[in-house]
């Protein structure tokens, strides 16, 4: 499933739900090794859990056996993820984020990203989408904003 470094860690998977923790746990791993807090450890891993959740739910309407490629590697002070897809190739970027009731499920997860991360852009593909993420390990924990 992986190919991992000290400087990087190439996870490709399916696109099954069941897949998202050990990702998750993965990535939160790397980001420890690469010098990060455990706060921002644990926002890096939220948002790539529900990265993958959009992906699962968006761009592949479901499905569970569509690849999915995860890279994290070291950027500066912090790291950067990528996550790709061969999805629909819809960029969320240009969608006003909505107004979201937190007591309501669902439709938090571009909310997280926006706000957990230093650096985020949406590049569409000719067969899909790659997410270019950054948290500096420098910048303060978001969640004490």
């Amino acid at each position: 499933m992986n190919a991992t470094s000290s400087d990087n860690l190439d996870l490709n998977i399916l696109s099954d739900p069941a897949n998202v923790s050990t990702v998750r746990t993965s990535v939160e791993q790397f980001c420890a090794a690469a010098g990060l807090d455990l706060p921002a450890q644990q926002e890096v891993g939220l948002v790539v859990n529900e990265a993958l959740a959009n992906v699962i739910r968006h761009a592949y309407n479901g499905a569970k056996d569509r690849p999915v490629r995860i890279v994290a590697c070291r950027h500066g002070s912090g790291v950067q993820i990528d996550i790709r897809d061969w999805g629909s190739g819809f960029d969320p970027s240009v969608c006003q984020l909505p107004k979201q009731d937190l007591l309501t499920p669902g439709g938090v997860g571009m909310i997280c990203i926006q706000k957990l991360m230093d650096e985020v852009k949406y590049l569409p593909q000719p067969d899909g989408m790659l997410l270019e993420m950054v948290r500096h390990r420098n910048g303060k924990s978001k969640c004490s904003d």
